[in-house]
């Protein structure tokens, strides 16, 4: 009789804690497939701590299940098409603009700046979520309101993550200077697109409104597509380039934040 079994056989106590037990190893099993693509029982027994027999049996209720697919040839052990149809479900009633706003009101009130959540659609960001501090300086109310993808921060985000062909298209439209500081050389833009893609955050400095700075980062969904970019903006005597830094990782643990709850796993590299 192995340790599960014997703790279900004492009293009422112990026969509820290992079936959870057992369920929080299964759960854990697949964020460890759904984060490595495929593993071994080996690999997964040293991660959860316990004996290669034990994995074992979780993965065989889990493959009966359609969870998990067993490892072909030399290969390991990875998601299954079960998978799919419990995400499908899932996804298919996720409202990013209810998952967005606790993550904005946390960060917003942690910073103590506004912060949005925006979109691209037709060559523009749509701001679709957004959140003040009370300790704000009062801005305008930015829900609905479209911006150019090329001034903002959480514009460049969502450009620089853009297909080509769409790129390509906003480019040739013409980059529209909104201030001194706008980027309207495509080749500059491009530049810093590229730079952004590798980093994984956007600043606008002063590039869309003379005095107003901001930080965004990408938001990723199920698929590691990304669908929208979460900013913190302030006016620039509030938000100076120097504090930029300080604000950028609370950025990216927000836009990591949103994206867990779009059901995307880690932080998908660009």
């Amino acid at each position: 009789m192995d340790t599960e079994s014997a703790a279900t056989s004492t009293n009422g106590k112990a026969e509820s804690g290992a079936p959870v037990r057992s369920v929080d190893r299964a759960l854990t099993v697949l964020t460890i497939l759904a984060r490595e693509g495929e593993a071994s029982l080996s690999q997964m027994a040293r991660e959860l701590r316990v004996h290669k027999s034990t994995v074992g049996r979780l993965t065989e209720v889990l493959v009966r299940h359609d969870l998990v697919e067993p490892p072909e040839g030399a290969g390991g052990y990875r998601l299954g098409v079960g998978c799919l149809r419990l995400a499908g479900a899932t996804t298919a009633r996720l409202d990013l603009t209810v998952e967005a706003q606790p993550v904005c009101d946390e960060l917003s009130a942690e910073i103590g700046e506004t912060t949005n959540v925006a979109i691209t659609r037709e060559g523009v960001a749509i701001n679709v979520c957004q959140s003040e501090a009370d300790t704000a300086v009062a801005m305008r109310n930015w829900i609905g309101q479209h911006t150019a993808l090329h001034a903002t921060s959480n514009g460049k985000v969502l450009l620089a993550h853009l297909p080509e062909k769409s790129l390509t298209a906003v480019l040739d439209a013409g980059l529209e200077p909104f201030t001194a500081h706008t980027l309207t050389r495509p080749a500059e833009l491009t530049e810093e697109l590229q730079r952004i893609r590798s980093r994984g955050w956007a600043y606008a400095v002063e590039e869309f409104e003379e005095g107003l700075n901001a930080v965004a980062a990408p938001v990723f969904d199920h698929s590691g597509a990304v669908v929208a970019g979460i900013s913190v903006a302030g006016p620039s005597y509030r938000l100076p380039t120097d504090r930029l830094p300080d604000v950028r990782e609370p950025v990216i643990r927000a836009a990591d934040a949103l994206s867990r709850r779009l059901g995307h796993v880690g932080r998908a590299q660009s």
